[in-house]
């Protein structure tokens, strides 16, 4: 396991295109879904703004899913809650992460979703998603402020582990990245603290 300070990167910008692009604010995001213009069948999450296409995902991929809610489901003390590809509302995004932790019951929440102040740790499995994932989903939770991101790197068999993220700020990052490979144990941090360990060959399948 290493660690590492990132410097902030321009990686994972948005391209340019030869038509203007219409942001949406979460709010406009939530009232399109009210009224049916967008539906369960519609497969998008808002992405700093923009309505994103979700990527397909492997068998290896729902495998690997699976094995991340199970192995935090056996670790995460009393209060906290293991969700799966369920939203998590941030100030200009709404994700859907393979795997979030919270300290609020879903059952709980019938009118919105967990905001940041409720997450804990949010993982996201990647394979053919790994580019958005390590830069624009790293982007907009260190935007956001979430304290934890997993990022389970299936193209080269590691999980990459952020922290201390900026906030709002010109370049949002993590200032600090972790490596762990199949032999190594990483932490389950929440509210600052190593509440057990998992061993990071129980997160990669195969």
């Amino acid at each position: 396991m290493s660690a590492i300070a990132l410097p902030a990167s321009s990686e994972g910008t948005i391209p340019v295109v030869p038509h203007p692009l219409w942001r949406l604010s979460v709010e406009r995001y939530h009232h399109m879904i009210q009224a049916g213009f967008l539906t369960e069948d519609d497969s998008v999450e808002l992405l700093e703004g923009l309505l994103v296409a979700k990527m397909n995902k492997s068998p290896r991929h729902c495998a690997a899913g699976r094995l991340v809610r199970q192995a935090l489901e056996r670790v995460v003390p009393a209060g906290w809650f293991v969700d799966t590809q369920d939203p998590i509302t941030l100030s200009d995004s709404e994700p859907e992460p393979d795997a979030v932790v919270t300290a609020v019951d879903r059952g709980t929440l019938l009118d919105r979703h967990p905001g940041v102040e409720e997450v804990g740790l949010v993982v996201e499995v990647s394979d053919t998603s790994l580019s958005r994932d390590r830069n624009t989903k790293r982007r907009l939770y260190a935007r956001g402020g979430i304290p934890i991101y997993w990022l389970v790197n299936l193209v080269e068999d590691r999980i990459e582990v952020y922290s201390e993220p900026s906030g709002p700020a010109d370049a949002p990052d993590y200032a600090r990245q972790d490596k762990y490979l199949r032999d190594d144990e990483i932490p389950v941090v929440l509210n600052g603290r190593a509440v057990s360990r998992i061993r990071t060959a129980e997160l990669l399948p195969g």
